[in-house]
């Protein structure tokens, strides 16, 4: 196939380069020049490419100025994508950073949060402690103890860091604050969100962290998302959430045990006799507690933004504050025997009962304990001393007011150990036992009233026993 087309184009060549002579006559002499088919070809290619050239320089000169603004226009794009590109990416690492910026902050408040409940939750469980020791101390009557004759001592005072009645030394550090009658209340100035800024920060973080607003459908986020720092920081941010919910279930069903306490203890106060609701009534108007009526939900709890745990929280502290105010009530209901120790016996009981001296039918407004004499009589509770001193078939005679209506009396004492106005404590030596007034022998007969009427001091006492179940 190489010597035919070889051939062939030799024979072209040949055609149309056919070979050519000049001649030059110059003084009667003649030469020429013999010009063959390659040569020719040489120099036509030559002429061709010369022309070329000429043609192209001529060009060049003639459309110099659209040429060179052809250049400029496709310099000038190409600066402008160069130029868009490192816009693009200036402004993805300020998305990123943004993003990283908000989601430790927002890492940072959720563990604020966490540590703030955390805080609540120990606090809250200091002041149930309290509370559990103060019904302890209830609960274990108040030995008496030995006393000098005519002083007066108020024995098994609670301790100074324990609950009083007025709750006074309990001061929580959070800042709790009803709300405004139509907004709903802040109690300190949130930081300016991410979300109000608007543009893509902002959309970054509502992708990232559920958001009420409108999350923008826009790839960055989801590109973003793919950033491992950002992922860690999301995963610990939910982490820790689950935590706090944790809290708020802990708190739920703390609540739901105080309330079974707070009924334990009203059923105990219903055992005396006396309704709870209306000892509760008068305990409250005769403190003098009031103000306004602000629902729980309205409230707002500094550095706690969870709704489930602030509601579990302030319905539990509720429930503990109704604990204590029954608990400060019950300080003053005589739950215990004025004797104690295995030398005492009941002698007789609270009802009808053959006179020991007539020997007729009569009513015994008390129960007689019977021991050794001089034995020490102390006060069944925290009261005030009204009376003190003899008063009838009685003897030597002891009343406390132990206020909200109850009085207690102890009766046929052989010594009286307090005067009128003296404050007494549960557990309290108040006199000794004997045998004056209309007595057989050594005994004290104790008596219990509320709102002037005589009750069974029987069912106190057993009612006594049921404070720590």
């Amino acid at each position: 196939m190489t010597e035919p087309l070889g051939e062939r184009v030799w024979a072209w060549l040949h055609e149309t380069f056919p070979e050519r002579q000049i001649y030059i006559r110059s003084d009667g002499r003649v030469q020429f020049f013999t010009f063959g088919p390659s040569l020719q070809a040489t120099i036509a290619g030559l002429s061709l490419i010369f022309l070329g050239w000429v043609a192209f320089a001529t060009v060049n000169v003639v459309f110099k100025d659209r040429i060179i603004a052809a250049k400029d226009h496709r310099y000038q794009e190409m600066q402008s994508a160069y130029e868009s590109r490192v816009s693009d990416l200036q402004t993805s690492y300020d998305e990123l950073n943004g993003a990283l910026v908000s989601a430790e902050d927002r890492f940072k408040e959720t563990a604020d949060e966490l540590e703030t409940k955390q805080n609540t939750i120990i606090k809250f469980i200091n002041r149930k402690g309290q509370i559990d020791q103060t019904l302890q101390t209830l609960a274990s009557g108040g030995a008496p103890q030995a006393q000098t004759a005519g002083s007066i001592v108020l024995g098994n005072a609670p301790p100074t860091s324990g609950y009083t009645d007025s709750d006074s030394d309990f001061q929580p550090n959070e800042t709790v604050s009803p709300a405004p009658p139509r907004a709903a209340p802040r109690i300190r100035s949130m930081r300016a969100s991410f979300l109000d800024l608007g543009g893509a920060v902002g959309r970054i973080s509502g992708f990232l962290f559920g958001s009420a607003g409108h999350v923008s459908d826009s790839p960055a986020p989801a590109i973003l998302m793919q950033h491992p720092a950002l992922r860690a920081i999301a995963f610990e941010t939910d982490r820790v959430k689950q935590i706090g919910v944790s809290e708020a279930e802990l708190l739920t069903g703390t609540e739901q045990r105080l309330s079974e306490r707070v009924g334990g203890l009203q059923n105990i106060i219903r055992r005396t006799g006396i309704s709870p609701e209306q000892y509760e009534r008068k305990f409250g108007e005769a403190e003098g507690v009031g103000g306004p009526e602000i629902p729980l939900q309205s409230v707002q709890i500094e550095g706690i933004a969870d709704e489930s745990f602030k509601n579990a929280y302030l319905s539990a502290s509720a429930v503990l504050e109704q604990m204590n105010s029954i608990m400060a009530s019950l300080r003053h209901v005589p739950l215990t025997t004025p004797v104690h120790g295995l030398g005492f016996n009941r002698t007789s009981g609270f009802g009808p009962r053959v006179d020991p001296f007539t020997g007729r039918y009569s009513f015994h407004p008390g129960l007689d304990f019977a021991g050794p004499y001089g034995a020490p009589v102390a006060a069944t509770a925290a009261g005030t001393v009204v009376w003190a001193g003899p008063r009838g078939g009685y003897g030597n005679l002891v009343e406390v007011d132990h206020g909200y209506g109850i009085h207690t009396r102890y009766g046929h004492l052989s010594l009286v150990m307090v005067r009128p106005g003296a404050r007494v404590s549960q557990g309290t030596i108040i006199g000794k036992l004997g045998s004056t007034g209309r007595s057989t022998g050594p005994h004290v007969h104790y008596e219990v009233w509320y709102e002037n009427t005589v009750r069974n001091p029987g069912n106190f006492i057993e009612a006594g026993h049921h404070v720590l179940e």
